[in-house]
């Protein structure tokens, strides 16, 4: 079963949620793609105070837990050097994608 790895970050100021989102641009999402996940996107939440939510899919849970073992902790060390002190809270959720609905190609 593919597996889903969400974090969503909630910010004190909008200019560190766009500092945030060009750094998972530039950087962040490439490495984790790099250590095991097979797709990412990012979403920004509507709202106050500034959200925005990252999601990595995974081919199943064992790829997950090899990326948490081997890579996420020199990952989240280097989102800690950037943005540690800037109003960053972070909220991890993780589990089986058991269904998947796919709409009609778009026109």
């Amino acid at each position: 079963m593919a597996f889903l790895y969400s974090v969503t970050a909630c910010f004190d100021r909008r200019e560190v949620a766009t500092q945030w989102i060009a750094w998972m641009d530039r950087e962040h999402i490439a490495d984790v793609l790099e250590s095991g996940a097979l797709r990412a996107e990012v979403l920004l939440i509507d709202g106050d105070p500034p959200r925005a939510e990252a999601r990595y899919e995974f081919a199943h849970r064992e790829s997950y837990e090899r990326y948490l073992s081997l890579h996420a902790p020199r990952l989240r060390a280097r989102g800690q050097e950037l943005f540690g002190g800037e109003g960053v809270s972070y909220e991890r959720r993780a589990g089986e994608i058991v269904l998947r609905v796919l709409g009609p190609p778009a026109p």
